[in-house]
């Protein structure tokens, strides 16, 4: 079987109009085990999402697979058993992006800020991140996010301190951008109907912009990736092939370019379809029983 299109497609600066699908899963294999600089780490297991109590064990049997492919793992939460990722993460040699989630309550915002500071402070965190697309999803005024980012700025000095969220939102909301010390910019050409033709040059594009909202600032793109399965959006369509394709061309920039990218995610997660459709569940590199999914 092949996979062809009307283009003349590359890969990695290869053609590979004509590559079979086992040429394009050792393709995979050889660039994932030159490794990632990092990851977005999810520790749910299949009747879990965001709210369950996650434990050590578990956070220790979804650690252990990735070990081989990443320098660093980025975490979401500091509540509900997620702030034992970055201790446990530490104890396996890895370096630490945490992430503190921010949502509409106040309570667990105090106490999602709180044991981040906690965190850091114990040693355990590289860089932080101060709330997750908060303002794409209107949770938080802009005011009340810059409150809790001058805070723990003022906690963790030393400590590198951003914000997550879609790249545009740099550019739209300067006094953000300011506050920052790190630009964490998620960048999806999937999400914006890019043909995966494209989708390598949609998602430099998406960068440069960050870039020069920052001013000098350092960006790391905290999120991309390609789902292998679900529905189309627009021209960007789900499959193995687009996913493997995106995952190479998106490794080999980051490495020749030095590009710091956070590649999501780590696991399938079946949660993820009440909020995404059945594409949600489709954006790991390992399954939702952690087998790695494209490798030959």
């Amino acid at each position: 079987m092949s996979f062809r299109n009307d283009y003349v497609l590359s890969l990695a600066g290869q053609d590979i109009t004509n590559k079979t699908e086992a040429d394009l899963r050792s393709i995979f294999t050889e660039f994932l085990n030159k490794g990632m600089h990092g990851v977005c780490f999810s520790p749910y297991l299949e009747n879990q999402k965001p709210g369950s109590i996650i434990t050590e064990e578990q956070i220790r049997k979804k650690i252990e697979p990735i070990l081989p492919y990443t320098k660093w793992i980025r975490s979401f939460s500091c509540t509900d058993g997620n702030e034992l990722i970055p201790r446990i993460a530490k104890e396996y040699g890895l370096k630490t992006m945490v992430g503190a989630w921010l949502g509409e309550n106040h309570a667990i915002n105090e106490e999602e800020i709180a044991n981040l500071i906690q965190i850091a402070k114990d040693g355990y965190a590289d860089m932080v991140a101060v709330g997750n697309e908060v303002l794409y999803r209107e949770d938080l005024t802009e005011e009340e996010l810059l409150k809790f980012i001058l805070q723990v700025k003022n906690e963790l000095p030393g400590i590198p301190v951003g914000y997550v969220d879609a790249y545009y939102e740099f550019c739209n909301r300067p006094g953000i951008t300011e506050a920052c010390d790190i630009i964490f910019a998620n960048c999806y050409p999937f999400w914006e109907g890019c043909h995966i033709d494209y989708s390598l040059l949609y998602m430099k594009d998406m960068y440069q912009r960050a870039l020069k909202a920052g001013n000098g600032k350092k960006v790391i793109i905290s999120e991309t990736g390609w789902p292998n399965r679900g529905t189309a959006f627009e021209d960007s369509v789900p499959s193995l092939f687009n996913a493997i394709r995106y995952f190479i061309n998106t490794q080999n920039w980051s490495k020749e370019d030095d590009i710091d990218v956070f590649y999501f995610s780590s696991f399938d997660e079946m949660w993820k379809m009440s909020d995404e459709g059945d594409v949600g569940a489709y954006w790991g590199l390992w399954d939702k029983d952690g087998k790695l999914k494209y490798t030959k």
